[in-house]
């Protein structure tokens, strides 16, 4: 019996992959048939409006003047910025809709280690008050809201936070504000970020939010494994946003959806939906390959993970929430992921804490359901499950099908598998789920109730199969 449901599902996946490659051309890249033109009619350098590659020079004003100049070619197709090979210091600007920022082969775009460079501006309303710190922020180097087809690009040019100065102001507790990322970019549609190289983010380096249609390709972002909160890419509250090809070793989460803050984001109700994470490799100490909150109170759903490669690191995919979110996680599918000395493979923190302030409601649990781990391999694992819900508030409907880790034998009397207030089913797993609330199988009742296993799921799971935004696997 168990062999006929085995080829069942080989059959089934066969069927959907070929089916899927049919209906794509056979395409494994992001594309956005409607986003972005690389040509633009209207070019001009950086260095047209006094800028100097020098290291020392600083170029804010040059980088605002262009951007100003330029914007009046918006209306007529676009333009580009062009930053030639030097070291370009420079404080926060604002992008323009309608752009290419091209950084070509040996340019690097600096940013200021002098605070006052980095303006201070409103939290965010999903928030409530600065990430780190009550209060203001400080705005991100690269900037910009309310834009339309933005594109940020190059010959692997370098955009430099020189973030360490921003660490010792963190550490040592001399901030008044949360600390700036790279690259933000809010209420914007039509956004494409790629072949580029981020080093040493002050905070979070790439952070689209309230956006949709977003492409993050080709980007090598690197800070040191000790820096704080250096997350790779933080797509927030937004939704068609695709991340593939990137190579990202930070002091946090490689990749980190979230939707908004406890009463905040459940106020705001900006959910991220429609996320798609493909062939990613990295590593860190500290944190997540891919995270899910814990900022999730807006809401997170269809979210496809697959090709993921982690090495040397904490835990590979991880689900952060807590009494008082609110919001959802649901309609997740990790296919196809390789883990190399990871402490954690799989964790649910349903416990997280950290709230903004003492208004939030402790009575608004979140939900967490239909999350399906699939082809996950690894060697030298630390712990292959700890999965910890919330009383009263089960994560229910979670699923691992051919799931085969090899666990470091410390302690021969711990359990691989730590489980409470989870449920759901499980089948081809090693070592084998102890958890008496995930061992049902899936085949051949239970497979409609993992996300990414049904016939239904697998074709037309909310239109995904038929959207412009996912044009692969």
């Amino acid at each position: 019996m168990k062999r006929s449901f085995l080829l069942l599902y080989v059959l089934l996946v066969h069927a959907f992959y070929g089916a899927w490659s049919s209906s794509v051309g056979g395409s494994l890249h992001c594309e956005y048939s409607n986003l972005a033109n690389l040509h633009r009619p209207h070019s001009v350098s950086i260095t047209e409006f006094g800028a100097v590659g020098d290291g020392v020079t600083l170029n804010t004003k040059a980088f605002q003047n262009a951007l100003f100049y330029l914007n009046s070619f918006s209306d007529k197709g676009g333009a580009k910025l062009f930053v030639p090979a030097g070291q370009w210091l420079t404080g926060s600007f604002d992008l323009i809709s309608h752009l290419t920022l091209w950084l070509d082969k040996g340019a690097t775009i600096l940013g200021s280690t002098s605070s006052e460079d980095w303006p201070v501006v409103e939290p965010l309303p999903s928030y409530g008050r600065g990430r780190e710190l009550p209060g203001q922020r400080h705005r991100s180097l690269i900037y910009g809201q309310n834009l339309t087809d933005v594109v940020i690009t190059g010959e692997n040019g370098t955009i430099n936070g020189q973030g360490s100065i921003w660490w010792d102001w963190f550490r040592n507790g001399e901030l008044n504000y949360t600390r700036p990322h790279l690259v933000e970019l809010m209420n914007s549609t039509g956004l494409i970020i790629s072949n580029l190289t981020f080093l040493n983010s002050p905070f979070w380096n790439i952070h689209p939010v309230y956006c949709r249609d977003v492409v993050v390709k080709n980007l090598t972002i690197l800070a040191p494994l000790e820096s704080p909160n250096t997350d790779g890419v933080d797509p927030d509250s937004s939704t068609n946003v695709c991340i593939e090809d990137c190579y990202i070793v930070t002091g946090d989460d490689l990749v980190s959806i979230k939707s908004g803050w406890d009463e905040y984001g459940i106020s705001y109700a900006r959910p991220s939906s429609k996320i798609k994470i493909n062939r990613l490799t990295g590593q860190t100490t500290s944190s997540s390959g891919v995270s899910i909150g814990s900022e999730m109170s807006g809401g997170v759903s269809e979210v496809y993970i697959k090709d993921l490669h982690l090495f040397n690191s904490s835990t590979g995919i991880r689900i952060k929430t807590s009494p008082g979110r609110g919001g959802y996680v649901r309609n997740v599918h990790v296919l196809n992921v390789k883990l190399d000395n990871v402490k954690k493979a799989i964790r649910f923190t349903g416990k997280y804490g950290e709230h903004p302030d003492e208004n939030f409601d402790p009575k608004a649990l979140p939900v967490i359901e239909k999350i399906t781990f699939e082809n996950v391999h690894g060697g030298g694992i630390g712990v292959a499950g700890l999965l910890e819900g919330i009383e009263g508030d089960e994560f229910k409907n979670i699923c691992f099908l051919n799931v085969t880790l090899t666990v470091k034998k410390k302690n021969s009397k711990k359990s691989p598998w730590e489980c409470s207030n989870v449920r759901g089913y499980s089948q081809w797993v090693s070592p084998e789920i102890t958890c008496d609330s995930l061992k049902e199988s899936i085949f051949p009742e239970h497979q409609s109730d993992c996300f990414g296993l049904s016939e239904n799921n697998l074709e037309i799971s909310s239109g995904l199969s038929r959207s412009p935004w996912l044009l692969s696997w």
